[in-house]
Protein backbone atom coordinates (compact mmCIF):
# COMPACT_ATOMS: atom_id res chain seq x y z
CA UNK A 1 0.00 0.00 0.00
CA UNK A 2 1.25 3.29 -0.80
CA UNK A 3 2.28 5.62 1.80
CA UNK A 4 1.27 9.03 1.14
CA UNK A 5 -2.49 8.19 0.09
CA UNK A 6 -2.67 7.17 4.11
CA UNK A 7 -2.59 10.50 5.08
CA UNK A 8 -5.91 11.26 3.15
CA UNK A 9 -8.85 12.39 4.27
CA UNK A 10 -11.63 12.39 1.85
CA UNK A 11 -14.90 11.73 2.59
CA UNK A 12 -14.47 12.29 6.02
CA UNK A 13 -15.33 15.07 8.39
CA UNK A 14 -13.76 16.61 11.26
CA UNK A 15 -14.69 18.57 13.94
CA UNK A 16 -11.83 20.99 15.54
CA UNK A 17 -12.69 23.55 18.93
CA UNK A 18 -10.85 26.37 19.39
CA UNK A 19 -10.45 27.06 15.55
CA UNK A 20 -10.10 30.68 15.72
CA UNK A 21 -6.85 31.01 15.33
CA UNK A 22 -3.18 29.65 16.28
CA UNK A 23 -3.14 26.01 16.49
CA UNK A 24 -6.65 25.22 15.91
CA UNK A 25 -7.08 27.57 13.18
CA UNK A 26 -4.10 25.83 11.36
CA UNK A 27 -5.34 22.20 12.07
CA UNK A 28 -8.64 23.13 11.05
CA UNK A 29 -6.61 24.25 7.32
CA UNK A 30 -4.70 21.17 7.65
CA UNK A 31 -7.48 18.90 8.24
CA UNK A 32 -9.53 20.48 4.91
CA UNK A 33 -6.25 20.53 2.44
CA UNK A 34 -5.70 16.33 3.45
CA UNK A 35 -9.74 16.71 2.25
CA UNK A 36 -11.71 16.48 5.04
CA UNK A 37 -14.95 18.72 5.40
CA UNK A 38 -14.84 20.51 8.22
CA UNK A 39 -16.87 22.05 11.73
CA UNK A 40 -14.82 24.95 13.22
CA UNK A 41 -15.69 25.71 16.70
CA UNK A 42 -15.07 28.67 19.26
CA UNK A 43 -16.64 31.57 20.57
CA UNK A 44 -15.59 33.68 18.22
CA UNK A 45 -17.95 33.81 15.51
CA UNK A 46 -16.29 36.08 13.17
CA UNK A 47 -12.98 34.15 13.48
CA UNK A 48 -13.98 31.10 12.51
CA UNK A 49 -16.57 32.36 9.85
CA UNK A 50 -12.79 33.61 8.28
CA UNK A 51 -11.53 30.22 8.88
CA UNK A 52 -14.37 28.40 7.22
CA UNK A 53 -14.55 30.39 4.47
CA UNK A 54 -10.64 29.44 3.76
CA UNK A 55 -11.87 26.36 4.02
CA UNK A 56 -14.46 26.55 1.35
CA UNK A 57 -11.92 28.65 -0.75
CA UNK A 58 -9.66 24.85 -0.65
CA UNK A 59 -12.93 23.15 -2.33
CA UNK A 60 -14.25 21.34 0.84
CA UNK A 61 -17.52 22.20 2.95
CA UNK A 62 -17.19 24.09 6.54
CA UNK A 63 -19.60 25.13 9.04
CA UNK A 64 -18.46 28.09 11.48
CA UNK A 65 -20.09 27.31 15.14
CA UNK A 66 -20.12 29.80 17.71
CA UNK A 67 -19.37 27.76 21.19
CA UNK A 68 -18.75 28.49 24.23
CA UNK A 69 -16.61 25.43 25.42
CA UNK A 70 -17.78 25.98 29.21
CA UNK A 71 -21.48 25.50 28.38
CA UNK A 72 -22.49 22.02 28.49
CA UNK A 73 -25.74 22.28 26.47
CA UNK A 74 -24.30 24.67 23.67
CA UNK A 75 -21.53 21.71 22.85
CA UNK A 76 -24.11 19.37 22.55
CA UNK A 77 -26.35 21.53 19.98
CA UNK A 78 -22.56 22.24 18.73
CA UNK A 79 -21.94 18.51 17.98
CA UNK A 80 -25.78 17.94 16.79
CA UNK A 81 -25.35 20.53 14.59
CA UNK A 82 -21.46 19.71 12.92
CA UNK A 83 -23.22 16.22 12.53
CA UNK A 84 -26.55 17.25 10.62
CA UNK A 85 -25.04 20.33 8.01
CA UNK A 86 -22.32 17.83 7.24
CA UNK A 87 -23.29 14.17 7.33
CA UNK A 88 -21.28 12.82 10.03
CA UNK A 89 -17.84 13.19 12.58
CA UNK A 90 -14.97 11.27 12.12
CA UNK A 91 -12.30 13.24 13.83
CA UNK A 92 -12.62 15.26 17.05
CA UNK A 93 -9.68 18.00 17.91
CA UNK A 94 -10.10 19.24 20.69
CA UNK A 95 -7.29 22.95 20.99
CA UNK A 96 -9.34 24.45 24.31
CA UNK A 97 -7.22 25.32 27.55
CA UNK A 98 -4.68 27.44 29.25
CA UNK A 99 -4.09 29.03 32.32
CA UNK A 100 -1.92 31.84 33.33
CA UNK A 101 1.53 31.02 35.64
CA UNK A 102 1.94 31.96 39.48
CA UNK A 103 4.05 31.60 42.51
CA UNK A 104 2.69 28.17 44.57
CA UNK A 105 1.81 30.32 47.38
CA UNK A 106 -0.73 32.29 44.84
CA UNK A 107 -2.76 29.46 43.50
CA UNK A 108 -5.72 29.10 45.42
CA UNK A 109 -8.45 26.17 45.34
CA UNK A 110 -10.43 27.92 42.49
CA UNK A 111 -7.13 28.71 40.30
CA UNK A 112 -6.64 24.68 40.56
CA UNK A 113 -10.47 24.19 39.72
CA UNK A 114 -10.44 26.42 37.10
CA UNK A 115 -7.10 25.20 35.42
CA UNK A 116 -8.55 21.57 35.40
CA UNK A 117 -12.06 22.88 34.21
CA UNK A 118 -10.67 24.62 31.43
CA UNK A 119 -8.09 21.79 30.28
CA UNK A 120 -9.53 18.29 31.19
CA UNK A 121 -13.26 19.11 31.63
CA UNK A 122 -14.22 20.92 28.39
CA UNK A 123 -12.44 18.57 26.53
CA UNK A 124 -13.54 15.42 27.99
CA UNK A 125 -17.22 17.07 27.18
CA UNK A 126 -16.58 17.72 23.35
CA UNK A 127 -15.64 14.03 22.90
CA UNK A 128 -18.10 12.61 25.36
CA UNK A 129 -20.80 14.63 23.13
CA UNK A 130 -19.37 12.89 19.92
CA UNK A 131 -18.80 9.39 20.52
CA UNK A 132 -21.81 8.23 19.15
CA UNK A 133 -21.34 9.99 16.22
CA UNK A 134 -17.65 8.62 16.23
CA UNK A 135 -18.44 5.24 16.63
CA UNK A 136 -20.41 4.63 13.19
CA UNK A 137 -17.06 5.95 11.50
CA UNK A 138 -14.61 2.99 10.27
CA UNK A 139 -11.65 5.32 10.91
CA UNK A 140 -12.45 7.10 13.79
CA UNK A 141 -9.75 9.70 15.58
CA UNK A 142 -9.48 12.21 19.00
CA UNK A 143 -6.93 14.31 19.07
CA UNK A 144 -6.19 16.41 22.70
CA UNK A 145 -3.92 19.18 22.50
CA UNK A 146 -2.31 18.65 25.88
CA UNK A 147 1.35 20.54 26.43
CA UNK A 148 5.14 19.55 27.06
CA UNK A 149 4.19 21.80 30.53
CA UNK A 150 2.52 18.22 31.22
CA UNK A 151 5.53 16.57 31.64
CA UNK A 152 8.22 19.08 32.35
CA UNK A 153 8.82 20.64 35.53
CA UNK A 154 9.25 24.28 36.29
CA UNK A 155 8.51 27.24 38.81
CA UNK A 156 4.90 28.60 38.59
CA UNK A 157 2.79 26.06 36.17
CA UNK A 158 1.55 24.20 38.90
CA UNK A 159 -1.94 24.75 38.05
CA UNK A 160 -1.58 24.40 34.51
CA UNK A 161 1.34 21.31 34.52
CA UNK A 162 -1.25 19.62 36.57
CA UNK A 163 -4.04 19.94 34.29
CA UNK A 164 -2.49 19.29 31.58
CA UNK A 165 -0.38 15.92 33.11
CA UNK A 166 -3.92 15.20 33.81
CA UNK A 167 -5.20 15.27 30.39
CA UNK A 168 -2.23 13.05 29.37
CA UNK A 169 -3.78 10.70 31.38
CA UNK A 170 -7.11 10.77 30.53
CA UNK A 171 -6.08 10.47 26.81
CA UNK A 172 -4.95 6.66 27.94
CA UNK A 173 -8.25 6.71 29.76
CA UNK A 174 -10.25 7.12 27.33
CA UNK A 175 -8.52 5.07 24.66
CA UNK A 176 -8.90 2.25 26.75
CA UNK A 177 -12.51 3.04 27.33
CA UNK A 178 -12.98 3.55 23.67
CA UNK A 179 -11.17 1.08 21.86
CA UNK A 180 -11.42 -0.32 18.80
CA UNK A 181 -13.70 1.65 17.62
CA UNK A 182 -12.26 4.95 18.37
CA UNK A 183 -8.54 6.15 18.69
CA UNK A 184 -7.92 8.71 21.16
CA UNK A 185 -4.16 10.37 21.24
CA UNK A 186 -2.91 13.87 22.28
CA UNK A 187 -0.23 15.82 20.86
CA UNK A 188 2.07 17.85 23.51
CA UNK A 189 3.48 21.37 22.08
CA UNK A 190 6.49 23.11 23.28
CA UNK A 191 6.98 27.27 23.08
CA UNK A 192 4.32 27.77 19.86
CA UNK A 193 4.39 31.20 17.82
CA UNK A 194 0.47 31.92 18.90
CA UNK A 195 -1.12 34.68 19.84
CA UNK A 196 -0.38 33.83 23.85
CA UNK A 197 3.86 34.41 22.69
CA UNK A 198 3.58 36.75 20.84
CA UNK A 199 4.54 39.58 23.59
CA UNK A 200 7.73 37.22 24.45
CA UNK A 201 8.78 36.77 20.91
CA UNK A 202 8.41 40.28 20.12
CA UNK A 203 11.27 40.71 22.72
CA UNK A 204 15.02 40.18 20.95
CA UNK A 205 16.61 38.87 24.48
CA UNK A 206 13.50 36.54 25.23
CA UNK A 207 13.14 34.65 22.12
CA UNK A 208 16.76 34.27 21.93
CA UNK A 209 16.54 32.75 25.39
CA UNK A 210 13.54 30.75 24.33
CA UNK A 211 15.90 29.40 21.01
CA UNK A 212 18.87 28.93 22.97
CA UNK A 213 16.99 26.79 25.50
CA UNK A 214 15.35 24.26 22.75
CA UNK A 215 17.51 21.72 21.32
CA UNK A 216 16.18 21.96 17.69
CA UNK A 217 17.09 26.28 17.78
CA UNK A 218 13.65 28.12 17.21
CA UNK A 219 10.05 28.63 18.64
CA UNK A 220 7.71 26.28 16.92
CA UNK A 221 4.89 27.04 14.76
CA UNK A 222 1.24 26.21 14.76
CA UNK A 223 1.88 24.52 11.24
CA UNK A 224 4.33 21.99 12.82
CA UNK A 225 1.20 21.13 15.42
CA UNK A 226 -1.23 20.99 12.57
CA UNK A 227 0.84 18.74 11.27
CA UNK A 228 0.92 15.93 13.74
CA UNK A 229 -2.43 16.39 14.86
CA UNK A 230 -2.82 15.52 10.90
CA UNK A 231 -1.17 12.31 11.34
CA UNK A 232 -2.83 11.28 14.02
CA UNK A 233 -6.45 12.17 12.72
CA UNK A 234 -5.63 10.24 9.60
CA UNK A 235 -5.12 6.58 8.52
CA UNK A 236 -1.75 6.65 8.83
CA UNK A 237 -1.50 6.08 12.35
CA UNK A 238 -4.15 3.65 12.36
CA UNK A 239 -2.17 1.78 14.90
CA UNK A 240 -1.56 3.88 17.46
CA UNK A 241 -3.82 4.99 20.28
CA UNK A 242 -3.31 6.04 23.82
CA UNK A 243 -0.42 8.13 22.94
CA UNK A 244 0.79 11.61 23.61
CA UNK A 245 3.02 12.99 21.15
CA UNK A 246 5.56 15.68 22.11
CA UNK A 247 5.53 18.56 19.34
CA UNK A 248 8.44 20.36 21.69
CA UNK A 249 11.79 21.04 19.52
CA UNK A 250 13.14 18.19 21.42
CA UNK A 251 12.69 20.25 25.22
CA UNK A 252 14.26 17.95 28.19
CA UNK A 253 13.89 21.03 30.66
CA UNK A 254 11.61 23.91 30.23
CA UNK A 255 12.93 26.60 27.77
CA UNK A 256 11.35 29.86 29.59
CA UNK A 257 11.99 29.33 33.08
CA UNK A 258 9.97 31.93 35.29
CA UNK A 259 12.14 34.72 37.80
CA UNK A 260 9.91 33.47 40.69
CA UNK A 261 11.80 33.31 43.80
CA UNK A 262 12.49 30.84 46.89
CA UNK A 263 9.42 30.85 49.45
CA UNK A 264 10.74 32.77 52.60
CA UNK A 265 10.45 32.36 55.94
CA UNK A 266 7.88 34.25 58.09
Amino acid sequence: MATLPMFRLEGRVAMVSGAGRGIGAATALALAEAGADVAVLSRTPDQIEAVAQQIRDLGRRAVAIPTDAGDAEAVSAAVTRAADELGRIDVVVSVTGGSMPRPFTHTHDEALRKSFENNVVHGVRLVREAVPHLAKSDAASVVMVSSSTGHLVGRGYLAYGAAKASLDHAVRMMAADLNPRIRVNAVAPGAILTEALEVVAADPQMKATLEEHTPLRRIGTPEDIAAAILYLSSPASSYVTGQVLAVDGGLVTPNMPLPIPDVDAE
